[in-house]
């Protein structure tokens, strides 16, 4: 696996992991067409965030997208889950942003909330969705300086927020 800088012509590619990635989670309504999803990857993630990719054989299987100290997007395709890709793109989310960072997961997104926790974010807020426009409880959670880890706390029906320091995730 290989992971490098996003280039333009990688759009298409990078909206193909979001969808299908996206569509397993089936909690969510689906408030957006591919299209749109197509277009938004196009015209907002791509030109406004620092995108890597993780590409096997010359296919993009998973990314990462970084905002300032926030990261915005991590998918790793369904057909390359459990492989580390998650793993190794969240560790270089780190390494891009050793002062810390934040990210919002799903409550009802287990799986991602377990990789996560594994890779050492911590949550640091709850909300109950009014901030999403899925309206759907969802977690910060990000990775604390190991002097200022906060306790995880448990995840009811509400939103969390977590933020993190130093290296830097989704499904590995």
């Amino acid at each position: 696996m290989r992971i490098r800088p996003a280039e333009p012509g990688d759009a298409d590619a990078v909206a193909e992991v979001f969808i299908a990635s996206f569509d397993t989670l089936t909690f969510l309504p689906k408030l957006h067409t591919d299209e749109e999803t197509i277009d938004f990857v196009a015209k907002k993630v791509m030109p406004e965030q620092e995108v890597l990719v993780a590409e096997e054989n010359g296919t993009i299987v998973g990314f990462v997208a970084l905002d300032g100290d926030s990261l915005e997007h991590l998918y790793v395709h369904p057909d390359s889950q459990g492989r580390g890709v998650g793993g190794a793109l969240l560790e270089r989310a780190k390494e891009r942003m050793p002062r810390g960072f934040s990210l919002w997961v799903f409550q009802q997104n287990a799986q991602a909330r377990r990789f996560y926790e594994r890779h050492g974010l911590s949550l640091i807020e709850r909300t109950e969705g009014a901030g999403n426009e899925e309206r759907k409880p969802d977690p910060p959670r990000g990775l604390e300086r190991r002097e200022r880890v906060l306790p995880l706390l448990d995840c009811a029906d509400e939103q969390h927020v977590v933020q993190g320091g130093g290296p830097r995730g989704a499904e590995d």
